[in-house]
């Protein structure tokens, strides 16, 4: 059914509301008519140039907070992809006919992410309400008592306004906590005999939602270096208390694979362990056992996204029939499941977590094409340059918003 040609940007331009497009970088990239006329300035004067150049804080005023509040939420939503609805604001204006006369100003704004195909954000869309006649007119009706207590109440918003800001900054310490006790818990594997693997840990990009992602590689014993463990999980929960639960889980499952007949066995102990360790419930992992000898793969993942094996004639198969619930889910103890395949010479398995493939508001299903034609693009190159090349290709343009591991093998 045809319908009518829409001219999206006449439809912009009408709306009654104040709406200017940032982006990710906080410059004007337009302004429809009500901005301009609300801002006092032309399109020419925007577009181009940083937010924040244009309309900067009231340098009369050392307790203004506009522009930090203003900022914080615009990054927020940069960085999830999720609108922010601010609080009132006061934040100034200087008078366009007298310089250096600075407006008492009053302002509810609304942010909003504009996301690319690929669900990533391409723009911020900052609409904007004046509500400087309603606080006037509020109390020119009430008298001095509702303004004083306005005035309270705007103290009290700044009060707040400074909690969050000593909260960030004590959130983006324990993030570099966390994550140098990360990096300390997930060191270069050792060199392991018949094969050549790549491993890399991603944090999410300006976010505390870190540190419980793991990954771990080792010969088992007994094989004369013929078999091979790899394994990778994830941990619910960031920060510190997360990156501590990664690390016992990651040695309890390295230990247990050393001595169990098969992944499933080794996952089966993993979640009994699991079970005395807070914080570790509903924790996923993926275990593959590797036979040198037979050249087959035996794995089990405990609801963990599936390991990918990558054929030389570029083919993926993703390693998905020996699937169960996560660590802890399940009140009573249950034998796991694991299956066992073939693998040729030549071929690569990549093991992963979630952050590499999942999208807010997109299937799972598109995260794993996504990566299977990445793979089957790159897989000639050596594990270290495969490796790059997949975070290339599957890290959005705006960042992580979960921490990922990954580890590449060759077979």
């Amino acid at each position: 059914m045809n319908g009518p040609v829409i001219d999206y940007q006449a439809v912009f331009q009408a709306l009654p509301g104040a709406v200017a497009l940032l982006t990710t970088d906080l410059v004007f990239a337009d302004a429809n008519a009500a901005y301009l006329a609300l801002s006092g300035h032309t399109r020419e004067q925007l577009v181009g140039r940083y937010l924040f150049d244009v309309f900067p804080d009231n340098p009369n005023d050392p307790g203004a907070t506009g522009v930090r509040n203003l900022h914080a939420s615009l990054r927020r939503v940069a960085a999830t992809g999720e609108r922010d609805t601010m609080a009132m604001q006061r934040y100034d204006v200087e008078d366009a006919e007298r310089p250096g006369v600075w407006q008492e100003r009053y302002w509810s704004p609304v942010n909003t992410p504009v996301l690319a195909p690929d669900g990533t954000v391409a723009l911020l869309l900052h609409r904007v309400e004046e509500v400087t006649e309603l606080i006037k007119a509020r109390g020119n009706r009430g008298g001095d008592r509702t303004r004083v207590l306005e005035a309270e109440l705007y103290t009290r918003a700044r009060e707040l306004q400074d909690v969050n800001e000593r909260l960030r900054q004590a959130h983006a310490r324990e993030r570099e906590v966390a994550l140098h006790l990360q990096e300390a818990m997930l060191p270069a594997p050792q060199p392991l005999a018949h094969h050549r693997a790549a491993v890399r840990y991603r944090p999410a990009t300006g976010a505390l939602n870190v540190c419980g992602d793991w990954y771990d590689l080792a010969d088992l014993p007994g094989t004369a270096h013929t078999a091979v463990a790899v394994a990778v999980g994830d941990v619910v929960g960031h920060g510190l208390v997360a990156a501590g639960v990664m690390g016992q889980l990651r040695s309890a499952l390295s230990a247990a694979s050393r001595v169990a007949s098969g992944p499933a066995q080794a996952l089966e102990v993993l979640g009994l362990y699991a079970r005395s360790v807070d914080g570790a419930e509903n924790t996923t992992a993926a275990s593959v056992f590797v036979d040198w000898t037979d050249h087959a793969l035996t794995y089990s993942s405990a609801g963990h996204p599936p390991p990918a094996l990558c054929r030389p004639d570029g083919t993926v198969t993703f390693l998905d029939q020996a699937t169960d619930p996560p660590l802890g889910a399940r009140p009573e103890h249950v034998v796991r499941p694991q299956t066992r395949t073939a693998f040729t010479e030549g071929s690569v398995l990549v093991l992963y977590t979630d952050g590499l493939i999942e999208r807010r508001r997109e299937d799972i299903d598109t995260g794993l094409g996504r990566l299977a034609r990445s793979l089957a693009r790159h897989r000639h190159a050596d594990p270290e340059t495969l490796a790059d090349a997949l975070l290339a290709d599957l890290v959005p343009p705006a960042g992580l918003t979960d921490d990922t591991a990954l580890v590449v093998l060759r077979l």
